[in-house]
């Protein structure tokens, strides 16, 4: 199985990145990939843009990343209680591309935050949308109080009902997969 992993974040200490490797590193026998979204930057969409540029090559490189992939697994940083600038900005141009920009690839979605609201926020919005825009989500979870939950010195989640939630997320991609 090849999973393609990545944070809806553009900051390079970022704890949802260090969160999805993670995750993504829980499937068994995985072949992961992680991505940055940095290597993906782009001018900021209008239909304006899109009629000057066309469809940029980053999008289609981004889209075809992702229909290369058997899964994803995204974790979504938190901005204002909304997407992060650079991901909808990626998401926007890649949607000219194609409605279904997640090809229908089964879809792990992550998010996690300093605080105790772990970006509930946005991981809602992600859930709601996600039908529109083709992901076929197979589980979902917030973790709070990243830095309380997870320790960066050994990439590993530290509170033990955490890391059974995320076993169990991650399970239902082993389990799909298996299918």
């Amino acid at each position: 199985m090849n999973i393609l992993a990545f944070a809806a974040s553009s900051s390079k200490k970022s704890i949802n990145k260090s969160l999805a490797a993670y995750a993504a590193s829980l499937v068994d026998g995985a072949n992961v990939e992680l991505l940055d979204i940095n290597d993906y930057e782009m001018p900021l969409f209008s239909q304006d843009r899109e009629e000057e540029l066309g469809q940029p090559a980053l999008a289609q490189a981004f889209y075809k990343k992702l229909g290369e992939a058997d899964a994803i697994v995204i974790s979504f940083a938190e901005h204002n209680g909304s997407y992060t600038a650079a991901y909808k900005n990626l998401f926007d141009w890649t949607s000219r591309i194609d409605m279904k920009v997640y090809q229908n690839k089964q879809v792990i979605l992550l998010a996690t935050s300093p605080g105790p609201g772990g970006a509930q926020t946005v991981l809602n919005t992600a859930k709601t949308s996600a039908p529109y825009f083709g992901m076929d989500v197979k589980a979902s979870l917030s973790i709070p109080s990243f830095y309380d939950n997870f320790d960066l010195a050994t990439n590993r989640v530290t509170n033990s009902d955490i890391e059974k939630a995320l076993n169990d997320t991650m399970s239902s991609l082993q389990q799909t997969a298996k299918a």
